[in-house]
């Protein structure tokens, strides 16, 4: 049996093969990795492997697309077999990786679609270059039970979320008002559903930005008729008599006197999604042997993306540089590019490493940040009216490492 044909049998195999370049994930990163490969080899061979079907689709569109009336259908650009085919690439979709050997650089596999062992392909690939590009994982808190609770971040997930708010105006608890969950609150509010948006901070964005600047965040979420809380932390999450899903919370306190007096309170709601942040999964790395953190991801060296592990790199969500996650999507070509000629050998300049401007896509309000913040720091004001705010956030040299400008949105008149 072929390996390629492993995702469509339920026998057991055993071939082992060579398949020169693999890439593991087709996300975004993998994806950006074969066009940067087949750019300038269109020959080399390469497979990629994915435990769902491979198809190619933007994934920060997901974040505004329930507004559009998009289906996930509607976001997919190519169709995973299409693409290969395209790329004249190997598509092992729907396809895990079980296990890696670094030392005779082989991977097992095994079937997605099938758990049970007895009934499950088993095959083994070698690899000449491995390339990590696996994406990360929504953390579900404790109190956020994974049946209950919807994340997005894969289209598959959205793509059932849609078909349950497609019904009318429903009441949605989003945890976590991070860039995701505030933009996904709006893209709902907009969609004619009630949300409410509870996060352990007093404003969304806290994590990253001063309170100067978040103030003016919540201020614009709360005006369009989102119902902030603020400073809230969910205890619980569970489905009432009635079918829908009760979710309490209580304020968050800092001594343990005021915790226990702290009254918990609950709002009904008929759906709860999590944006309470990424971890990549520790099974594949730990095999691989390379340096890596579960909240960072793997580290790799900036210049070429090469992890601690010969013959493998990492790009996307799941790798890390100077030990910070590199999560955003502009950056990935010149990393897929750094890595399609570090692999075929071809002289590079090395990836120059730059955090990329982050821009949150509401509509309410106006927010860019470029550089490297942190909310923590020595932020200083540089621009202050009604209409705009611009803070610079200055390192101990006193030289700027990062900066935010926030707008208010222009009045259009009806």
């Amino acid at each position: 049996m072929s390996v390629e044909n492993l995702s469509m049998s339920s026998t057991s195999s055993s071939n082992t093969s060579s398949e020169g370049i693999v890439i593991i994930g087709a996300g975004l990163a993998g994806w950006h990795v074969i066009d940067a490969i087949r750019a300038k080899d269109k020959d080399i061979p390469i497979t990629l492997i994915t435990a769902d079907n491979g198809d190619r689709y933007h994934k920060p569109m997901l974040t505004m697309a329930i507004s559009q009336n998009k289906r996930a259908s509607d976001l997919v650009r190519a169709t995973g077999v299409d693409a290969a085919t395209a790329a004249g690439i190997t598509l092992l979709a729907n396809t895990n990786v079980s296990d890696i050997d670094p030392a005779t650089q082989q991977l097992q596999l095994i079937s997605a679609l099938r758990s049970d062992p007895v009934y499950t392909n088993y095959a083994t690939i070698n690899y000449d270059k491995l390339v990590l590009a696996m994406g990360a994982h929504p953390i579900f808190p404790k109190s956020l039970p994974e049946e209950l609770v919807w994340h997005v971040n894969h289209i598959e997930r959205f793509g059932q979320l849609q078909e349950q708010l497609a019904v009318g105006c429903q009441r949605v608890a989003i945890i976590g008002a991070g860039m995701v969950g505030t933009e996904i609150a709006e893209d709902l509010l907009k969609a004619g559903h009630h949300v409410t948006l509870i996060d352990l901070n007093d404003a969304p964005l806290s994590q990253m930005l001063p309170p100067k600047a978040t103030a003016r965040i919540a201020q614009a979420v709360k005006s369009q008729g989102i119902n902030f809380l603020g400073g809230c932390q969910v205890s619980s999450v569970i489905r009432n008599s009635k079918g829908e899903l009760q979710v309490s919370y209580k304020p968050v306190v800092s001594s343990t006197e005021n915790a226990e007096a702290a009254q918990s309170e609950t709002l009904i709601v008929d759906h709860v999604i999590a944006s309470t942040g990424l971890t990549v999964d520790d099974k594949l790395p730990t095999a691989a042997g390379v340096e890596f953190n579960r909240r960072t991801g793997i580290e790799v060296d900036a210049p070429t993306l090469r992890t601690t592990t010969d013959n493998i790199y990492a790009i996307g969500d799941c790798m890390s540089i100077n030990g910070v996650a590199c999560r955003y999507v502009a950056p990935l070509r010149a990393q897929a590019a750094t890595i399609a000629d570090d692999i075929l050998g071809l002289e590079h300049r090395g990836y120059d490493h730059k955090p990329p401007m982050i821009r949150l896509k509401n509509k309410a309000i106006s927010v860019m940040v470029t550089g490297v913040p942190q909310a923590n720091g020595n932020w200083q004001v540089t621009t202050e009216s009604d209409d705009e705010l611009i803070m610079n956030l200055l390192d101990d040299n006193n030289e700027v490492s990062a900066t935010v400008t926030i707008k208010a949105p222009p009045i259009v008149s009806a």
